[in-house]
C-alpha cells in the first residue's frame, strides 16, 4: 500500500508530494507521489494533508487519566495522597482496562502512535498489566509496558510486591510478549524512594538479562534530591552510579533537579531522558535543563506523564511546552538570547524520532526501515495557516482539531477524526460508569 499526501515533514523538512510504501507494517520505500507507486498498487492519497511521523509518548501512567481533576492545584505530596493514593486502589482489572482505553483513545486522537506506560498497579500479578496491553491492542496503539518494580511500604498495597516476585513476574510477561509486533515490556524500578536498593538492582539486572532498557523516576522534586542525599549520601543520578548501574540502557524520567555534573555524567555514560515539561509545570516540580542536555548529546524524548499530573496527553502539546519553558528558564538565568535557546525543529524531533531512540524502537521517522506510524494533519485548518513554516506551525500553533488520520504499523487507528476500532462513545460510557460515584472531597 502507498500512503501519500500533498506535504510531509521528513526529518523536519517540508517535502512536497511525498509518499511511503507500507509492507507488513513497515515503511519499505519513500519517494514522490508520482514515481513511487507500482502498477496496480493500492494508493491512499489524503490530498490536502500534512504527513507527519507518529508522535511517541515516552512516559505515561494510563490509569491516572481516570483521576483527572481530583488533585489539580495541589502540591506534589498532597496530590499524591489525596488523588493518587486515595483513588487508584479502587481499580480492579476491569477498571485498569477502562483507564487505559480512556488514555489511549485520547492519545490516538491527538496523534500519539506509541506510548510507554509506566505501570505500577500490579496487585500481586500481571493481570492488570495484561489489561493495559489489551486496551492498547483494542485501539491499535503501539505499547511499551514499563512494568514497575515497587516495594516502599508507605504506598498502597496494590503497588507493592517482593523483589523475587517483581523479577519473576516481569520475566513471565517478557516471555509472553516475545515476538509481539506492537507490544514490548521493560522493567521500571519506580524511584529511589519507591524502590529499595535491592529492587532497583533487580530491575536493572532483569533489563540486562533480557536486552531491554530500564526506566526510573529520578530527581522529579527537590525533596527527592534531599532524600537521596540522606539515603545514599549523594544526588539521585550519582546514587545510581554508586550502585554500579549507570549505563546506556537507563532511561531517567524527569530529572528536574539534575545538577551540571549529573548532566555531564549522563552524556558520558549514554543515559537517556524522558522529559515531561507540562507535568513538571502542573505539579510545580521544576525545570529540567534540556538545552544543556541536548548540547551534550544526551538523547531526549517527550512524555505527558499521567493524566492527573498534566491533564493532557498530547505530545504535540509537550513539544510546544518544551520550547517555551526552556526559553523562559534561559531568560530567568539572564541569557541574552533566551528566545533562541531551543527551536521548534529540535522539540519536534524529541517527540518523534527522539522517542524512538530513547525507547529503542524503529519509530518516529518517515524513512525506509521504520515502522509505518503516521499522522495526517489538515492543511486547511486555520491553526496551520499561513504556510510559512510547517515545522514551526506544527509545534507552536497546530490544534488537535487539525489531526484527521492516524496509522500505527500501517493500520488505520483514526480516520476522519474518529477512532476506527471502537466508538469513542463506548469508551466514554465505561469511564462514566466507573467514576460516577467518585467525589473530589
Amino acid at each position: 500500500m502507498i500512503l501519500t499526501s500533498d506535504v510531509a515533514l521528513v526529518d523536519g523538512v517540508r517535502t512536497e508530494r511525498f509518499a511511503i510504501r507500507v509492507e507488513a507494517g513497515a515503511i519499505t520505500a519513500c519517494g514522490t507521489r508520482d514515481e513511487l507507486p507500482r502498477a496496480g498498487e493500492q494508493i491512499l492519497d489524503l490530498g490536502r494533508r500534512a504527513m507527519l511521523p507518529g508522535t511517541v509518548n515516552a512516559h505515561n501512567h494510563s490509569f491516572q487519566s481516570l483521576l483527572r481533576g481530583f488533585g489539580d492545584d495541589l502540591p506534589f505530596l498532597e496530590w499524591r495522597d489525596r488523588a493518587l493514593y486515595r483513588f487508584s486502589p479502587r481499580l480492579d482489572t476491569d477498571g485498569v482496562y477502562t483507564g487505559a482505553l480512556f488514555a489511549f483513545a485520547e492519545m490516538a486522537l491527538h496523534g500519539v502512535t506509541t506510548v510507554c506506560d509506566f505501570f505500577y498497579l500490579n496487585d500481586n500479578g500481571n493481570d492488570n498489566a495484561r489489561a493495559v496491553i489489551a486496551a492498547a491492542r483494542a485501539l491499535g496503539l503501539r505499547l511499551v509496558m514499563a512494568r514497575c518494580f515497587y516495594d516502599w511500604d508507605g504506598a498502597p498495597a496494590i503497588y507493592r510486591e517482593s523483589v523475587p516476585d517483581a523479577r519473576r513476574r516481569f520475566l513471565e510477561l517478557h516471555r509472553e510478549l516475545a515476538g509481539a509486533r506492537t507490544v514490548s515490556v521493560c522493567p521500571a524500578p519506580h524511584s529511589l524512594h519507591g524502590a529499595s536498593e535491592a529492587m532497583i538492582r533487580a530491575g536493572a539486572e532483569a533489563a540486562r538479562e533480557t536486552g531491554v532498557p530500564w526506566h526510573i523516576h529520578l530527581a522529579e522534586e527537590k525533596y527527592q534530591v534531599d532524600d537521596a542525599r540522606k539515603q545514599y549520601g549523594t544526588t539521585p543520578l550519582r546514587a545510581i552510579e554508586k550502585l554500579g548501574l549507570l549505563g546506556p540502557d537507563l532511561v531517567a524520567v524527569h530529572g528536574c533537579w539534575f545538577d551540571e555534573g549529573e548532566r555531564a555524567l549522563m552524556a558520558e555514560r549514554g543515559v537517556k531522558l524522558a522529559y515531561n515539561p507540562n507535568s513538571n509545570m502542573f505539579l510545580g516540580d521544576g525545570i529540567t535543563d534540556v538545552v544543556d542536555l541536548v548540547r551534550r548529546g544526551v538523547p531526549v524524548a517527550l512524555g505527558t506523564d499521567g493524566g492527573c499530573s498534566n491533564s493532557r496527553v498530547s505530545v504535540f502539546d509537550e513539544m510546544r511546552a518544551c520550547a517555551l519553558l526552556q526559553k523562559v528558564a534561559r531568560a530567568q538565568a539572564g541569557s541574552a538570547d533566551a528566545g533562541q535557546a531551543i527551536d521548534a525543529e529540535t522539540c519536534f524531533a524529541m517527540g518523534t524520532v527522539g522517542g524512538g531512540d530513547v525507547l529503542g524502537l524503529p519509530i518516529g521517522r518517515l524513512a525506509a526501515g521504520q515502522r509505518a506510524d503516521v499522522v495526517f494533519a489538515d492543511l486547511d485548518d486555520p491553526s496551520l495557516w499561513p504556510e510559512q513554516s510547517l515545522a514551526k506551525n506544527v509545534v507552536y500553533s497546530m490544534s488537535a482539531r487539525a489531526i484527521t488520520d492516524v496509522f500505527v504499523d500501517g493500520e488505520a487507528v483514526v480516520r476522519s477524526r474518529a477512532l476506527v476500532r471502537m466508538p469513542l462513545s463506548e469508551v466514554q460510557e465505561r469511564v462514566r460508569s466507573l467514576t460516577r460515584d467518585w467525589t473530589r472531597d
